[in-house]
């Protein structure tokens, strides 16, 4: 059961997603994020909440109930370690496939590929707060917040950095800790950890997935956590289109999994964008948009007592139907 520090926290959190939505709803949403950046006292509260929360109940709850499966953390240093290492990487498994997608579009379709070559596995944390991956010996981590937490972390505006081509290591400014462009094609491994929810509209979020797409080399992975407490298939729609829109950029979603609390993915970039064109070509359906919706989006909200925001959400009796269907599902790597 949560504690009452634990449910103070959370709901911190909450509110401050939930206001910038409402704000950017009525406002321009670009001015209302600007504006929020430059509020240093709610952005040192959410830092603080966000690294509490993290540590002394998300992960330390994970190592104590025996449930380092439900953590998300752990997810991501496994789905990356299997994807570029190990017996047979995934990564070649994908190639292949990828491979085969282009020859159904051009018979004459030849590649020769060369060897990912990887040592660490260099990995851009998004929205880091406190460095949780810096421990893993075998990654090369470049993590970012726009309120870090912990020294380790680079301040930076994910949003509004620039991509330039023609660096070969991100562009740091020492004197503010800070980084202000980045290499394209550089990292193996992009983060989005309970990040996309952070921004107030579907247009920011397209452009962080876009700039993730650009700052990844060929074949690299972006992992998107996003929080889901309801049951598996509850918001499965909203997830097949997350998958549409980010196959209209280029990326080919290789891999699905519900966790307690979160959804996780893993987004490959493909040699060619043409692979993930071509899934969206043949499974788009009618609701389909590119458009990066969250659950959150469609929810109404109040304010109690206490002057927070909060979320009401009512189930509907296709979610009891999907509730049962939901006890047989396992998590899967895409085909």
């Amino acid at each position: 059961m949560a504690t009452q520090e634990q449910l103070e926290l959370s709901g911190l959190i909450k509110s401050v997603h939930q206001r910038l939505r409402d704000s950017a709803k009525q406002q321009d949403p670009e001015a209302v994020w600007k504006e929020h950046v430059r509020d240093e006292d709610l952005l040192k509260s959410y830092a603080e909440a966000m690294h509490k929360l993290a540590t002394c109940y998300w992960d330390r709850t994970m190592e104590v109930s025996c449930k380092r499966s439900n953590s998300r953390i752990e997810w991501v240093v496994a789905s990356c370690r299997s994807y570029f290492h190990g017996a047979t990487p995934l990564l070649y498994l994908f190639r292949e496939k990828d491979d085969k997608v282009m020859q159904a579009i051009d018979a004459g379709y030849r590649h020769e590929h060369r060897p990912y070559t990887i040592d660490r596995i260099k990995l851009l944390d998004v929205g880091s707060c406190y460095d949780p991956f810096a421990c893993f010996p075998d990654f090369d981590v470049t993590a970012i917040d726009i309120a870090p937490a912990r020294p380790s972390v680079w301040h930076c505006d994910f949003l509004e950095v620039e991509v330039n081509q023609h660096l070969t290591t991100p562009f740091t400014s020492e004197e503010h800790l800070s980084i202000t462009a980045f290499p394209g094609d550089h990292y193996d491994a992009i983060v989005f950890s309970l990040l996309l929810e952070y921004l107030p509209s579907s247009d920011q979020r397209l452009r962080c997935c876009q700039k993730a797409y650009d700052l990844l080399k060929p074949e690299g992975i972006l992992l998107v956590i996003t929080p889901d407490s309801r049951h598996q298939g509850a918001n499965a729609k909203l997830m097949k289109n997350w998958r549409y829109t980010l196959g209209l950029m280029g990326f080919s979603r290789i891999k699905i999994e519900k966790l307690e609390h979160v959804t996780c993915m893993v987004f490959r970039k493909c040699i060619f964008p043409a692979v993930g064109k071509r899934w969206c070509d043949i499974h788009r359906e009618a609701y389909m948009q590119p458009v990066l919706n969250i659950p959150q989006d469609f929810n109404e909200s109040k304010i109690d007592e206490n002057n927070d925001c909060v979320m009401e959400v009512s189930r509907t009796e296709e979610d009891d139907g999907a509730i049962r269907e939901a006890f047989a599902g396992l998590p899967f790597v895409e085909s």
